[in-house]
């Protein structure tokens, strides 16, 4: 439509969890959260399927536990499942192709931020290491069970309190971790950052599972983004440090917001339910310095 942009983005993964239901909502959040962090309203879907091998019934069982378990999310942010394509393998994988509208006057880009602006993550952060503990029966359940319903937690809320005060840039927090993610922002945007890591929220069990030395397989690729803080030799004995570059699955949303529109916006977001919201530092004028983070 006039005065509109169609924005669209891919995910795709294998699944990490056995109930193909839960699997689905989970990558239909992850896959929406690029629209959300946008700013854009969903329109369309189309679904990519790979079913585990066997007997017929059980493939339609489980190809259809999986796409309930999308639309239940898609649904409810008025997208229409519009086709897709399945096939068969060693086990099951699941992904979304999502388009969405937004103004031309309301596009939200990484590259926004301003120096000044407080930076806000929306949810915890530790997937990665967490159902790394899980594979190898190291996680607790409740462990388990805390970071699924942390990637239930649609985004679309959250981009919505973040509009409403005067966001200036904003990303989707997954693969590439926390740093990874706010490396590619400051980069963008020509400026610094500050992280005040004591104060980043994690999920329960993600800091016992990282002391016991448990880690994604994505963490070693992330971990060459260290180069982008500074005294890297000081901060690397945090105990919180590797869960800066932990990757994340439906991950929150990370956004650069007005200092005199903090408070009020971490209100909102807890009021819409996202209650590990939490200021986790600022952002600076570019300096002379090589890497743009400070921890």
């Amino acid at each position: 439509p006039e005065g509109k942009l169609l924005v669209q983005s891919v995910d795709y993964f294998r699944s990490f969890i056995d109930d193909a239901y839960v699997f689905g909502q989970i990558a239909a959040n992850h896959a929406l959260g690029d629209l959300f962090a946008m700013g854009a309203e969903p329109q369309s879907v189309l679904a990519i399927a790979t079913v585990p091998y066997g007997r017929e019934r059980i493939v339609e069982e489980t190809l259809f536990d999986v796409m309930m378990g999308a639309l239940a999310v898609t649904n409810a942010t008025g997208a229409v499942l519009a086709g897709g394509h399945s096939s068969e393998g060693a086990e099951l994988a699941f992904g979304l192709t999502v388009n969405g509208l937004i103004s031309t006057d309301h596009l939200l880009r990484k590259g926004g931020l301003r120096a000044g602006d407080v930076l806000i993550l929306t949810k915890p952060i530790g997937t990665g290491t967490l159902f790394a503990a899980d594979m190898r029966r190291r996680a607790k359940g409740r462990w388990i069970d805390g970071a699924i319903q942390s990637m239930l937690h649609s985004n679309a809320a959250a981009a919505a309190c973040l509009q409403a005060h005067r966001v200036s840039a904003c990303t989707d927090v997954t693969g590439f971790g926390l740093l990874g993610h706010l490396i590619e922002m400051t980069r963008t945007a020509g400026v610094d950052a500050q992280i005040a890591i004591d104060d980043v929220p994690i999920l329960e069990g993600a800091q016992e599972t990282v002391a016991a030395g448990i880690l994604s397989s994505l963490q070693p690729q992330n971990l060459r983004l260290r180069r982008g803080v500074r005294d890297i030799e000081r901060v690397s004995r945090h105990p919180r440090y590797p869960l800066l570059f932990d990757p994340q699955t439906a991950g929150g949303l990370l956004a650069g917001v007005p200092s005199s529109e903090a408070e009020a916006c971490l209100s909102a977001l807890r009021s819409a339910g996202y209650s590990r919201t939490a200021v986790i530092g600022r952002v600076n004028e570019r300096g002379d310095a090589p890497e743009p983070i400070v921890l």
